[in-house]
């Protein structure tokens, strides 16, 4: 029988109603109590880290997460951690890299609705989530969510309250999980022989951009005093306005000559970027040699740079890290 740790940090699923709405006040323990037939295949222990709506959840509570698990790695064959779904996608994306090439199953679940209604989907979510972290073949960061498992880097929020909130962005999904049986569509396990290896720094500086038909350059002015690297969300494959003033290519060039890091990425949710089939992305690409996305999701992004930078500043070695496929991150690049 497996033996799970089960982490709390708040969210919808731990929730109950006060006078100021729903509020995280559930502990881990007691979430596992509403989950009985776990039982049969796990033996589970909770520990409480946070207890926080996760609009709340910031990089220091990511390190803290990694940090608990590292602590009980060695004593547990999996992990489930309690979350709420708002920035379920971000934590999910930002454990794949501080915590990577796991053999154990680190499994990130939450819920739509607390788990003490009548109507919920939470209880299911977490028998799933422990079921998962249960099975010989799970490992790495996975969101368990729906009846789906998804890699931790490609999950993204897409509904705000239907029980289907969460879809998997560019890439299949890892398995399916119904009334305690998983279909794994990637079983990779077998091939996997790495080391866990665990890290423990990030650089929060980071910025996005998302740009609108008009918007001036001069925010990106701003930003290069304030941050060491900026995202800009861009229309259709990627690309910046050419405008008359040419304000977008001196602000890049302000911030290439900073030697701060400029990665370009796009605004639509499905199929990526390609800032070469355009002239307003191939050529500001080719001449400040722009890192570009591709079908990497916003959260994978954000949270991969963050990382990076925690890492190192040499503009080479970030080339390389941004473009190393880490927990099935990126696949298309060039």
């Amino acid at each position: 029988m497996k033996k799970i740790l089960m982490l709390g940090t708040g969210g919808t699923i731990a929730c109950k109603r006060s006078d100021a709405g729903l509020k995280p006040l559930l502990t881990s323990n007691e979430l596992l109590s509403y989950v009985p037939d776990a039982k049969k295949f796990c033996k589970a222990d909770s520990l409480q880290i946070l207890n926080i709506d996760s609009t709340n959840m910031q990089p220091k509570h990511w390190l803290a997460i990694a940090k608990a698990i590292e602590e009980h790695y060695r004593e547990y064959d999996g992990f489930v951690l309690c979350h709420g779904t708002d920035t379920m996608a971000y934590t999910a994306a930002a454990l794949s890299y501080l915590i990577q090439d796991s053999p154990k199953p680190i499994v990130i679940t939450g819920a739509q609705k607390p788990i003490d209604m009548e109507n919920t989907d939470a209880r299911t979510n977490l028998f799933d989530s422990l079921c998962f972290a249960s099975d010989d073949r799970s490992h790495g960061v996975t969101i368990v969510f729906d009846g789906k498992a998804i890699a931790g880097t490609r999950g993204k929020k897409m509904r705000t309250k239907s029980y289907n909130a969460f879809s998997s962005i560019n890439f299949p999904y890892i398995a399916t999980i119904q009334d305690g049986h998983i279909l794994f569509y990637l079983d990779d396990k077998k091939t996997y022989s790495c080391n866990v290896t665990f890290f423990h720094d990030i650089n929060s500086q980071v910025a996005l951009l998302k740009l609108i038909p008009s918007m001036g350059a001069d925010v990106l002015d701003y930003m290069a005093e304030h941050y060491d690297a900026v995202i800009i969300e861009s229309f259709g494959v990627g690309g910046l306005p050419s405008y008359d003033t040419g304000d977008f290519y001196n602000a890049i060039e302000k911030w290439i000559s900073l030697g701060k890091t400029v990665v370009m990425t796009t605004q639509v949710t499905n199929e990526g970027s390609n800032m070469s089939v355009y002239e307003v992305g191939q050529s500001i690409k080719k001449e400040f040699g722009l890192l570009e996305a591709y079908d990497m999701t916003l959260e994978a992004t954000v949270t991969k740079l963050m990382w990076i930078l925690g890492q190192t500043k040499e503009p080479k070695a970030i080339r390389d890290l941004f473009y190393k496929t880490i927990n099935r991150d990126i696949l298309f690049r060039t």
